[in-house]
Parts: structure tokens; sequence; C-alpha cells
């Protein structure tokens, strides 16, 4: 909104200045600046509100505090990822060109699952019920937005050019082709959305989980989802400038610059929500953060086409989500075959296992970001190495 008055001002009377609104990297460090000032200075009242309302987290029985310590924890107030969202929200929609057609599916993309996540620790936290919402009602949520979003960018005009093709990491001249189907019938007959809507669904559902498992020590979901942030304006900068796409050989996407402010928005949320989130916390995300976070993250790479490359980017979350998957597949598979089940991890998700091994909580959660960011650096590195 602000991009636009100032742009409408700039060709009115073209003061001495105005004209640099026009460039991404100048939003895109407002937009930064908007998200930390809000998170810092809004999110405090926020907390403060929370705390009044007595709306604090209930440490689960059964869960680490039966085998750590997180008693310390109990009261702490929670719903914080909505001081995320309001300041990514609000900085994207101040800075972003609200003409171009990505940044409504990233912002409406972040919305939906910060919904779903609002409801969830409002029936967990205001309503007292530690079920929360049913898997399946945030099941839904996910597997319906990851149809919205992979209807849009198959479907809608501006994607058609490249809607079915992605990078292909370490690959000279890497494309890989959805379309893959199609070639299987005669006539042209175009099926390259029964392929290319799936895996848009599997990814959003598989990174929003895999952020929300990774919600579980003070600072550790907040301060890597920071650090993939800072990789994605490389990303989204990369895939918006012609000049940049063509010497690093990669998709040229016209107009997801415009992703390169909402992607320094997050970055910047999270690292001023981590003023209050980091070790001891004094504030929560919750589930409206982790699952608004996942699902950004998700999007984004969906519309820059780097989907294949989430497992390094995403390191963390990744190991997070395959330490529970392993945990439970292997606990399932021994117990059907000698009656007892048995376990690869002390505790899952990976964090927890750390943590009963002794491991200071702040300690994994620093050693995890470095992790976060060699990834992310490797990611960015795979862009020159084919």
């Amino acid at each position: 909104m602000l991009y636009h008055l100032i742009d409408f001002l700039e060709r009115l009377y073209q003061p001495p200045g105005f004209q640099v609104i026009q460039f991404i990297t100048v939003r895109s460090a407002l937009a930064a600046i908007t998200a930390m000032t809000l998170s810092l200075f809004v999110g405090r009242r926020i907390i403060e509100w929370l705390a009044r309302q007595q709306l604090g987290e209930q440490v689960r029985e059964g869960t680490a505090a039966g085998f750590i310590d997180h008693a310390h924890k109990r009261g702490t107030p929670t719903m914080g990822g909505v001081i995320m969202l309001f300041s990514i929200l609000t900085a994207t929609l101040l800075w972003a060109d609200l003409t171009e057609l990505y940044v409504w599916v990233i912002v409406m993309a972040t919305a939906w699952m910060g919904a779903f996540g609002f409801a969830d620790d409002y029936i967990k936290v205001v309503k007292l019920d530690k079920s929360g919402l049913p898997a399946r009602i945030k099941l839904a949520g996910q597997i319906s937005l990851g149809l919205a979003v992979g209807c849009v960018l198959y479907f809608m005009p501006q994607f058609q050019e490249y809607n079915t093709i992605t990078s292909l990491p370490f690959v000279t001249d890497g494309r890989f082709n959805y379309d893959f189907v199609s070639a299987l019938f005669d006539g042209g007959v175009d099926l390259g959305w029964v392929i290319y809507v799936p895996v848009s669904v599997f990814i959003i559902t598989a990174v929003s989980n895999a952020v929300n498992l990774t919600d579980g020590l003070d600072g550790l979901a907040a301060g890597t989802t920071g650090i993939v942030g800072l990789g994605l304006v490389v990303l989204c900068y990369i895939s918006g400038n012609r000049i940049l796409s063509d010497f690093l050989n990669e998709l040229y996407l016209p107009g997801a610059g415009e992703l390169t402010i909402f992607a320094a928005a997050l970055a910047a949320a999270c690292f001023g929500f981590l003023w209050y989130n980091g070790y001891p916390a004094t504030v929560f995300m919750g589930d409206t953060g982790s699952l608004a976070l996942g699902a950004a993250v998700g999007t984004l790479t969906l519309m820059v086409k780097k989907e294949l490359l989430i497992p390094l980017l995403c390191s963390v979350f990744f190991m997070e989500t395959i330490s529970v998957i392993m945990q439970t597949s292997y606990f399932k598979y021994t117990r059907r075959k000698s009656g007892e089940g048995k376990r690869i991890f002390r505790m899952a998700p990976l964090h927890h296992h750390y943590e009963v091994l002794g491991s200071h909580e702040a300690k994994i959660v620093v050693r995890f970001w470095i992790v976060t960011a060699v990834s992310v650096i490797a990611t960015l590195l795979t862009l020159r190495i084919r």
C-alpha cells in the first residue's frame, strides 16, 4: 500500500529520491525493517495481553515433560504466532506490488494455515481442551491449501509458460517437467496437473507439519525458519531478476521478484520474535505460527520452482520429520514382530533425543541453527554446481 502511494506521488510530482521505491532490494529492506519493528514493539504489547488473559502453555503429561524437566515452561504465554503473522503480512501488504498475483498467493497461503493454527491454539488454551483441533481438520486445511496453490500455479494464464517446469539441481541445464505424463497419450492431452497438483499438496502439507514438529524448544522453529527465510530471499530475487537468472542458468519467472519482499519480512519477523522466544522463552508461537510458517516456506519453494531443494534448504525440518517417521515405523514393526516395540532414538522428534542424552536446550537450538545455516549456504551453492 505504501509502495503504491509513494509510486503515485513519484509519478505525479517526481520528488527527488522517491524513485528508489521501484527497486525490489529497497522495498525488501523496508519490509524487513517494518516486520522487525512490529515484532519487537507490537509483539511486546501482544505478549503482555496474552499474559493478562492467562493464555499460557499447558505442559502435557507423557510428552517431553515426562522425561525432561519442562515444568518451567508451564504458563508461558502461547499463541505468539499472531505476532509473526501480523508482522509478516503487514510488511508485505505495505511494501509489495499488490497488482502481482504471486503476492496474493503467498499472503493467502500464510493467512489460511495461520487461521487453522489459531483455531487449534484457541481450543487448547482458551477452551482448555488439550487435544486441540482434530488432526483431520488440520490435514483438510493443508490439503485444501495445496490444491488451491497447485491449481493456481498450474492453470492461471500468468504461469502457463512454465507451469510444469521446475529446477533440477546438479544437472547442466537442469529442468524437470511434470508434464511427462502427457507424453504417454496421443493428441497432446494436457495431464501435467495430474502430477503437479498432488506434488503441491504433498509439499505444503509436509513442510507445514515439519515446522510444527520442530517447534519444541525455545527459539528452535523461529530461528531455523528465519535462516531458511534468508535463503529464500536470495532464491526469490534471482528467480525474478532476468540478468541473474540468465547468468546462473535458472528459470526466469516474471513477477516472482516481489516474493523477495515477503521472504525478507518472514526472516525479519522470525528474528524479531526470537527477542522474546529465545531461551528462556517468554512466549511461544504455538500452531498459529508453526503451521503458517511451514505453509509459507512450502508455497514459496513451489512458486520459485525450487521444491526439489527442500530437503537441503530445510535440512533441520527434514531431519526432525524423518526421525518421527523412523521412530514410529520401527516401533510398530518391532512390536508386530516380537510383541515389544523398540526405538531408534531415545525420543522423537530429534531435538528431544538430544535432550534425553543430556544436552542443554539452548545448546541444541544453537547447533541446529548452525546446521541450518550451512545447509542454506549449500543450497545456494547448487545454483553454480552443475
